[in-house]
């Protein structure tokens, strides 16, 4: 499996589940780290890394819903997989509604939980992909973003240009500068990544 160095979190109040998932995931070459509780997770670890939340519902102080909850509101990347040995059809409901990848009861056998981590690997590695492209656009200089705005909606240099009162020279400048910091390499790349990043 290829992880691109993502990190496996075990977030579980129970040693013994996180020691035996832990190990089980490590002896098929996944990085894992492990966590008592929800709050020394959100405390500690990198919540903007790609990465997988193997994360326990029921737990003191901060419990998988409030975890789950905490990580929405920070638009982490993790994706969160529940592995859970008491689930309800609500607390099933409110895990998928909150973005869970997959729900799984404990025991949890490897040839289960592993398809399961290679979906939330993929969602979370696209997400921080498109956290990056947001973070690009965002330092694009107001010109430039105006200019690719135009591109998007199938303007012409020319009709861009009138639109701002330029020149199209310069409508060509500011779209080539604001490619090369998108890391597009043309223009149907350019409008992929504009579509990917959406209303941003």
């Amino acid at each position: 499996m290829n992880t691109n160095d993502a990190l496996i979190h075990v977030v579980d109040d129970d040693a013994s589940v996180r020691h035996a998932c832990r190990y089980m995931l490590e002896t098929v070459g996944l990085d894992c780290r492990d966590w008592p509780d929800g709050r020394v997770f959100l405390e500690q670890a990198d919540l903007y890394a790609a990465g997988v939340v193997l994360l326990d519902m029921r737990m003191p102080h901060w419990d998988g819903r409030a975890v789950q909850a905490h990580l929405g509101r920070l638009g982490s990347p993790l994706s969160i997989i529940i592995l859970t040995g008491h689930a309800d059809v609500p607390m099933v409901t409110d895990a998928f509604r909150g973005g869970a990848v997959d729900f799984l009861e404990k025991p949890v056998l490897l040839e289960t939980l592993l398809p399961a981590i290679e979906r939330a690997l993929a969602r979370s590695e696209q997400a921080c992909r498109l956290r990056r492209l947001q973070g690009l656009y965002h330092a694009l200089s107001p010109r430039e973003r105006a200019v690719i705005q135009g591109v998007r909606t199938g303007m012409t240099n020319r009709e861009i240009a009138d639109a701002q009162g330029v020149s199209v020279r310069y409508v060509e400048v500011q779209r080539a500068q604001a490619m090369e910091k998108l890391g597009a390499a043309h223009m149907a790349d350019l409008i992929r990544i504009l579509t990917e990043i959406g209303d941003a």
